[in-house]
């Protein structure tokens, strides 16, 4: 059955015609399906943000992440901070550049040309050429986006897409071979795939060093820590304060004050002094054996002056 142009403009693109506009993206779709298992994909994503969520939180404290063990249990727990906010704002762009699109479609098949659909391209064009132009800068040398966070890796990404829809409005939809509108897709899958990696790297690390000081700030009221020691640490820590223990009957000969625990992993103590700042602060990190007793008190709790 042939369809004509004023066919078209009463109901629509036929069918026929908007899988031949749109038959790359689901072909690419099915052969990264068939290569990467979604739930594989997504478990090695969040592992990743997981992963540089926990370098710059720990990093702030002066704490390389890689001594403490993590597994990958917590790296996938913390990945979800470090994904919530750039996964529902894609969602909600998402959803605007659909619904635009359906809007812009259904207009310009039912409308006669006017003057605004003829300029629509250019414009959807020039400001494509632009966003990706001031991406592409900030790749090679530090430019105004880097200002801001996640700038221009979005400017990149988006730009790419914006410049994608263009050419799929200006020309004809069955320009071109299938496999090359395949490769085409790719190509922008690939280049907007890196830019989110980017831009999610870096609101991951900004999450990170975010969550960390506000837990420096609020250390005061995390609960105390008591350590005991059957020897002395040595642990010349500000804030922290050593107390002997005597009597012979003592299981441990020194007590130590002042402390909060911020992470128990791999059979390891992670403390921080309870008054810990940029300045001075110092991490302490201790194996857990039987030479060592921790104990809690509520923050604020008396103690016993002595053992």
């Amino acid at each position: 059955m042939t369809v004509t142009r004023a066919d078209e403009r009463a109901g629509g693109a036929s069918p026929e015609t908007e899988t031949e506009a749109t038959s790359g993206l689901p072909r690419l779709t099915q052969i990264l399906g068939t290569v990467v298992a979604p739930t594989t994909l997504l478990t090695a994503v969040s592992y990743y943000f997981g992963w540089m969520f926990s370098y710059w939180f720990f990093d702030y404290f002066g704490v390389n992440s890689t001594l403490l063990g993590l597994t990958t249990t917590d790296y996938l727990m913390r990945s979800v901070d470090g994904l919530f906010v750039p996964m529902t704002v894609l969602a909600c762009l998402g959803l605007v550049a659909l619904w635009c699109h359906r809007f812009l479609r259904d207009r310009l098949a039912t409308e006669p040309p006017t003057r605004l659909p003829r300029l629509l391209v250019p414009a959807l064009a020039a400001v494509g050429l632009v966003l990706v132009t001031a991406g592409l800068a900030s790749v090679f040398a530090e430019t105004f986006l880097d200002r801001y966070l996640a700038a221009a890796p979005m400017s990149l990404a988006v730009g790419a897409l914006t410049l994608r829809y263009a050419l799929d409005l200006r020309r004809p939809a069955a320009a071109g071979t299938e496999w090359s509108r395949v490769a085409e897709w790719a190509a922008v899958f690939t280049l907007v795939g890196v830019c989110l990696f980017w831009a999610a790297t870096d609101y991951s690390g900004a999450v990170g060093r975010t969550r960390a000081r506000q837990l420096a700030a609020e250390l005061p009221t995390h609960p105390d820590v008591v350590l005991y020691s059957e020897r002395s640490l040595n642990l010349r820590v500000p804030g922290v304060r050593e107390v002997e223990c005597v009597g012979e009957d003592a299981a441990y000969g020194f007590r130590y004050e002042g402390l909060k625990l911020v992470l128990h992993s791999a059979d390891q103590y992670l403390f921080l002094p309870g008054r810990w700042t940029p300045a001075d602060g110092v991490a302490v990190l201790l194996p857990r054996t039987d030479s060592l007793r921790v104990e809690f008190a509520r923050a604020g709790a008396a103690r016993p002056p002595a053992c």
